[in-house]
């Protein structure tokens, strides 16, 4: 196994946490691009790497629309270890060229510029033109490796072994890894290859931190998964979610309560009634299943309102883009 002997460098990487000493016990830190075509498993393998869910997943293509950052940290006896983190990214788009799918492709490329190793994932056996575009971004010099994903899915194990071949051909891989991102041994198994990889130095972040995304930006994505979940292909992806209002105050009661308030952007008045449903019922129940999950994951009482309103060809204006969020 050839190790990187240049480590890139990223003007926005962040300062060393506080708490490493320097001369303290050996400690290894990277940045590791996860990159794929739409619908590959992205967010759910970051997810499992990550130990815990901080990316949206829905079967709907484009779900992820913003780099999310997933920290884990593994320490070992002697206070040392690796903190690998992640970096999920959208899916390359190559169908269409509106002004949202341009900001994502944009997001896409300035996540693989100076990171430490790229995980390339794709469905296992398969290739298709979406994946070769994508596979085109890698740079030479960095790391990469191969996840072959939904391994579960494949039927004829005996024709992985030629496709892996046949991958080689296409682009120099460090590493491959047939995988399913569902099986807790497979996760375990890319992070120990992931691991050797990584340059040593200090921590970036405090052992017990998960993403650099905030609590509000979470309430928009989870908000946004219910709204695709529960609309499935009735409606398209190019609605989103704006918070309008994060309050935090105490509580006797829970110790703790957040109100949001959210509007759920959609493109047409079809698109409306249809994401409200009859009597208000399919907005209700998207509310109730965000504002429980919000709960598990900010360990907080929620309350949640949402509103729904129509902005037509909000997706193709670069401006209004900008406003709802997205770079």
């Amino acid at each position: 196994m050839n190790t990187p002997e240049n480590i890139a460098e990223d003007d926005d990487t962040p300062a060393p946490a506080a708490n490493q000493a320097e001369g303290g016990p050996a400690q290894r830190c990277g940045l590791i691009a996860i990159v794929g075509k739409p619908n590959v498993g992205k967010s759910t393998l970051l997810n499992a790497l990550v130990g815990q869910k901080i990316s949206i997943t829905s079967r709907k293509a484009q779900t992820t629309r913003h780099r999310i950052t997933g920290i884990r940290t593994l320490v070992n006896d002697e206070g040392g270890g690796t903190q690998f983190v992640f970096v999920d990214t959208p899916g390359f788009q190559t169908r269409h060229s509106a002004a949202l799918n341009k900001s994502l492709n944009k997001t896409v490329l300035g996540a693989i510029d100076g990171v430490d190793l790229i995980l390339f994932v794709v469905e296992a056996g398969s290739f298709t033109l979406g994946d070769a575009k994508v596979l085109s971004l890698l740079k030479p010099g960095t790391p990469a490796i191969l996840v072959a994903n939904k391994l579960d899915t494949v039927h004829r194990r005996n024709e992985v072994a030629p496709w892996l071949r046949d991958m080689q051909q296409r682009h120099p891989f460090d590493e491959f890894v047939p995988m399913s991102a569902k099986n807790p041994r497979d996760v375990q198994r890319l992070l120990s290859i992931c691991e050797r990889y990584l340059p040593v130095q200090p921590w970036w972040y405090s052992e017990d931190e998960l993403t650099d995304r905030s609590e509000k930006f979470l309430a928009s994505e989870v908000v946004r998964e219910k709204l695709f979940r529960l609309t499935g292909d009735e409606l398209p992806y190019t609605s989103t979610v704006v918070v309008d209002k994060f309050d935090e105050e105490k509580s006797r009661a829970h110790g703790r309560m957040v109100r949001i308030a959210a509007t759920i952007i959609v493109e047409r008045d079809g698109h409306k009634a249809m994401v409200i449903g009859e009597k208000g019922e399919r907005l209700k129940r998207i509310g109730t299943e965000a504002r429980q999950e919000l709960e598990k994951l900010m360990d907080c009482k929620v309350f949640l309102e949402l509103w729904v309103k129509v902005r037509s060809g909000w997706a193709d204006d670069e401006a209004r883009v900008r406003s709802f969020g997205y770079e």
